[in-house]
């Protein structure tokens, strides 16, 4: 089975290396990576070039910066219409805040499920070196989402997760309106209203220790809206 790694970049140069590499130390069967780069200008696409001759690593290359929504849109667009097709497709950040060891989790699930997502609000998830405003805003902005939209999830808006590419061929990705965060939960509540088996396994998400966090007040704000208009939009 062929699985593909999609990690969206902007000024990502000090830890995309790193990423990277112990992903490729999992020695997993047919895994590619395809890093999306929001033309950094830090220079992480240059890292990500050196770095395709030693691993089979794709580099799609966006104009400008226009949120972690569209980046996954358009590297799940340019995954669907090759020929060679992935399996399955796994997401996950480039700043060491998601363990790649993980990525062997979902993949022992996924055979079982559709859509596996990492968790950190389940038995055997957390976080790590997070402040209490963080963590209190988190843990408020899921359990508003698992409400509003009536979700079953204790993770909605975590970013590691796996999904088998019917899946995403079915969401109709051009529907999608979130381009932060919210993408998390949009896609998630799509996948979960057109019938598919959604599991969750445990991460512990820990802080990244270089760059600056991308994690603000616009963020918190699109999901308060965004989640309200899923809602009514399917009500």
């Amino acid at each position: 089975m062929k699985t593909l790694v999609v990690i969206p970049t902007y000024n990502e140069r000090s830890n995309i290396a790193e990423v990277i590499e112990k992903i490729f130390e999992l020695n997993i069967n047919g895994l590619e990576v395809l890093v999306v780069d929001d033309n950094s200008p830090d220079g992480t696409a240059n890292v990500v070039k050196e770095l395709t001759g030693k691993y089979p690593i794709k580099l799609l290359s966006r104009i400008k910066k226009e949120g972690l929504g569209k980046a996954y849109v358009d590297a799940f667009k340019s995954i669907i219409k090759v020929q060679d097709r992935p399996d399955y497709i796994i997401q996950m950040d480039a700043d060491l805040s998601h363990s790649p060891k993980n990525i062997l989790d979902f993949l022992r699930k996924i055979g079982e499920y559709d859509v596996v997502l990492g968790s950190r609000y389940i038995k055997g998830g957390g976080t790590e070196n997070w402040d209490p405003v963080r963590k209190m805003v988190s843990r408020f902005g899921n359990v508003y989402a698992q409400i509003i939209l009536s979700l079953p999830y204790k993770d909605l808006t975590g970013g590691f997760k796996c999904w088998k590419r019917e899946v995403l061929e079915k969401i109709n990705l051009d529907s999608l309106s979130s381009t932060g965060y919210n993408f998390q939960i949009e896609t998630t509540y799509k996948a979960h209203r057109l019938g598919y088996k959604i599991c969750e396994v445990p991460i512990i998400f820990t802080e990244r220790k270089v760059g600056k966090s991308k994690f603000n007040l616009s963020i918190i704000w699109e999901s308060f809206i965004k989640v309200l208009w899923l809602r009514i939009k399917n009500f």
